[in-house]
């Protein structure tokens, strides 16, 4: 499988061809001319978090500008309410459970554990396309260097392995050391989401011009401990240290983490502008969940990160690439297991067979259909929680309790309707049911 896709990606890179003129010593100068990737992931960003997403306290100019001027989504959710399941689902375009991982992979009690390598994700596909991969962040998708990264398509990895660390001494919150260089524990001083920047321009400053790259900026803003640029570090090796951290005004933070984090999308923006790359990337901003509760704001949505109301997974996402993909509102429905195949139709690659996410390319660049052709169901499940959602119609079940909500008319999804409609209801229960009993995966949960 492997052998083929990179046969086929390297065949669509000559396809893309390059521009290339003799120097006076009758050497070549190439300029490659297939598309960049850089992939931003927002952790814990609300529905409401930013500014073209109707916040009006927190300033958020350069990610306003990118939806302004690209493809913004306002029916994009997460396929996890947490962490992990979702970054499972970005990389290999599967439902959290079909890549086995439906729960946090947590720092106490999942260390030894990590995702599959048999599942293949999408740096593995753009790698074998020809691509040079780097993912600066955040990972959360095992602890061990032998379920990091690396052994996952990405040729380097500058950040962290669990859930979140200190913003400033990069202490996970059982008291560990978690700041990488590849596969090796690295001391590094710097505020996390600058750091996290610094280390993606230095790569880019480094790069390899002849392939195109597959930049994954997976930052920790605004996961807690909240602690903006100008706070200190809290945590310790082996220390006790308030989880969230010491500040006692967390709203205020929070504000700070998410400018900040804003401002370094801009230094990435302007770097790409500077260096004429702008037209040649594709640049898309996304959360992994929705906002947590008492800091995030999932308005006009009910729920938190860690439900399966709407807000708990229906977040922020825009697609950018200058002259190339349309300014749009879409109010499609999308997962983050979308992104792979999406991603592969916008580069014009073959997509791999057997993927759960849809290639939503032909929507994004208005260059042709989706393959979209009838109204998708989409499942979610966490803990004793399951969601199904059929264009307007969610189902939603916790516990044992079952509702039938028509979002057009109550996006707070306060008043059951399955009395009304047992019909969809029916549907969408049997829909699930289909879907669940052909999960075979054995499953991380938390």
């Amino acid at each position: 499988m492997k052998e083929f896709l990179y046969a086929i990606g390297l065949f669509i890179l000559m396809g893309w061809g390059c521009n290339s003129q003799p120097n006076e010593e009758g050497k070549s100068n190439s300029k490659r001319t297939a598309p960049n990737v850089v992939l931003i992931m927002a952790d814990d960003l609300g529905f409401n978090d930013l500014g073209c997403y109707g916040n009006i306290s927190i300033k958020t100019p350069t990610i306003d500008r990118l939806a302004a001027s690209g493809f913004r989504f306002t029916d994009y959710h997460s396929n996890g309410a947490v962490c992990s399941p979702t970054r499972a689902s970005l990389l290999t375009g599967l439902y959290p459970q079909e890549a086995g991982v439906e729960g946090v992979i947590t720092a106490k009690s999942h260390r030894e554990k990590g995702m599959s390598l048999d599942k293949f994700t999408l740096a593995e596909f753009l790698k074998e396309s020809g691509y040079a991969t780097a993912i600066f962040g955040k990972w959360h998708l095992g602890y061990k260097p032998e379920f990091g990264p690396n052994v996952q398509g990405f040729d380097h990895f500058v950040g962290f392995v669990s859930g979140n660390v200190d913003y400033f001494s990069h202490i996970d919150q059982e008291g560990y050391e978690d700041w990488w260089n590849n596969q090796y524990l690295e001391k590094e001083a710097g505020y996390l989401t600058d750091l996290i920047t610094d280390k993606a321009l230095e790569y880019l400053e480094e790069r390899n011009i002849d392939k195109p790259f597959f930049l994954y900026l997976a930052h920790g803003a605004p996961h807690s401990p909240y602690q903006g640029p100008n706070d200190n570090a809290d945590r310790t090796v082996g220390g006790d240290f308030p989880i969230q951290g010491s500040r006692e005004d967390k709203e205020a933070a929070y504000k700070e983490m998410i400018e900040s984090l804003d401002g370094n999308v801009g230094r990435v923006m302007d770097y790409l502008e500077k260096n004429q790359l702008s037209e040649n990337t594709l640049v898309i901003f996304c959360s992994d969940n929705g906002g947590a509760k008492n800091v995030g704001s999932n308005t006009p949505f009910s729920g938190f990160k860690g439900q399966l109301y709407e807000g708990g997974h229906r977040v922020p996402a825009i697609f950018y690439r200058k002259d190339k993909i349309p300014q749009k509102v879409s109010e499609e429905l999308v997962l983050s297991m979308d992104l792979f195949p999406t991603i592969a139709g916008l580069l014009g690659l073959e997509i791999p067979a057997g993927l759960s996410g849809k290639n939503l390319a032909g929507i994004v660049d208005g260059n042709g259909p989706s393959n979209l052709e009838e109204e998708r169901i989409v499942f979610w499940r966490f803990g004793n929680q399951i969601a199904v959602r059929k264009g307007d119609w969610k189902l939603l079940k916790i516990g044992d309790t079952s509702n039938l909500y028509d979002l057009s008319t109550d996006i707070q999804e306060s008043t059951d309707i399955k009395g009304a409609y047992p019909d969809i209801f029916q549907e969408l229960k049997r829909a699930y049911e289909d879907w669940e009993s052909g999960l075979t995966e054995e499953i991380i949960s938390s």
